[in-house]
C-alpha cells in the first residue's frame, strides 16, 4: 500500500516537476540550475494565483471583522460553547471562511515535497530516468547558479536571505491590531509578534543544513508572494 502511494506521488508530482525543471535547464536559461529553478518557481506560483487571490481577500475580509470577533470572545471568554457559536453566525452571516487562509498551504503542499525531492536527487544521473520521452536527457547537470553558488550543497547566506523575505511575508499578513485594546486582544498581539519572530527563525534553522537549491526556491516564492500580495491588497484598497 505505502509503494502504491509513492508511486501515485511521483507519478502526480515528482516526475512533472523534475521534467518541467529539465526542460527550463535545457531550453530557457543557458544550463544554469539556478535560473531554472526560478522560472519553475514562478510557473508554479502563477499556477496556484487565483487560490492564493482568493485567500488573500478573504483574510482581508477577516481583518476587517477582527473587531467584532474580539468583542465577541471578550464578552463570553467563560462561555466558549456560545462564543463558538456566535462567531460562527458572524461568518456565515458575512459569507467568511475562517479557513481560507490554509487552503493554498494544504493544497501546495505535496508539491513543496515534491520540489524537495527534485532539488535534493534530481540531479543525480540515475534519476534521469524518470524523464519523459519527449524530454532529452541531459549528459549531466551543472549546479552552479551564475557560475558561482553550488545548489547541490547549503548555504548559510541564502538561509539568511529567506528568513528575512520570510518575516516581511509574515508582517504583510498580519491582521492589524485595533487601537482600543483588550486583555484578550493584547495577548493575541504578544503571539502575532511572536510568530512573526519564530516563522523567520523556524527557515533560517530549516535551510541552513539543506541543499542551496531550497532555499533559492523558498527566497523566489517568497519574494514573489509579497509582490503578489502587494498588489491584491492594493486593488482591493481601490476596489
Amino acid at each position: 500500500m505505502v509503494n502504491f502511494f509513492i508511486r501515485i506521488f511521483n507519478l502526480i508530482f515528482y516526475q512533472p516537476l523534475l521534467n518541467i525543471l529539465i526542460l527550463f535547464y535545457q531550453y530557457l536559461t543557458g544550463y544554469d540550475f539556478g535560473l531554472a529553478i526560478i522560472l519553475l518557481t514562478i510557473f508554479i506560483k502563477i499556477l496556484f494565483y487565483p487560490l492564493t487571490a482568493k485567500s488573500i481577500k478573504s483574510q482581508k475580509t477577516l481583518e476587517g471583522f477582527q473587531g467584532k470577533i474580539q468583542e465577541i470572545q471578550e464578552k463570553y471568554k467563560d462561555d466558549k460553547e456560545k462564543q463558538a457559536r456566535l462567531m460562527m453566525e458572524l461568518y456565515q452571516k458575512e459569507g467568511i471562511n475562517p479557513f481560507s487562509g490554509f487552503l493554498p498551504l494544504l493544497v501546495q503542499l505535496p508539491i513543496l515535497f515534491a520540489l524537495y525531492q527534485v532539488f535534493r536527487k534530481g540531479l543525480m544521473a540515475e534519476e534521469m530516468v524518470n524523464l519523459y520521452s519527449f524530454v532529452p536527457r541531459p549528459s549531466q547537470i551543472n549546479p552552479y547558479f551564475l557560475g558561482i553558488l553550488n545548489l547541490a550543497q547549503s548555504s548559510l547566506i541564502l538561509a539568511v536571505v529567506a528568513g528575512i523575505l520570510q518575516y516581511f511575508q509574515t508582517k504583510m499578513t498580519t491582521p492589524k491590531t485595533p487601537k482600543v485594546k483588550t486583555q484578550s486582544l493584547q495577548f493575541s498581539e504578544i503571539i502575532q509578534k511572536q510568530t512573526l519572530y519564530f516563522f523567520s527563525f523556524f527557515t533560517v534553522l530549516i535551510l541552513w543544513k539543506l541543499p542551496a537549491a531550497v532555499s533559492l526556491y523558498w527566497i523566489t516564492t517568497t519574494l514573489f508572494s509579497i509582490i503578489q500580495q502587494y498588489l491584491i491588497l492594493r486593488r482591493l484598497k481601490y476596489d
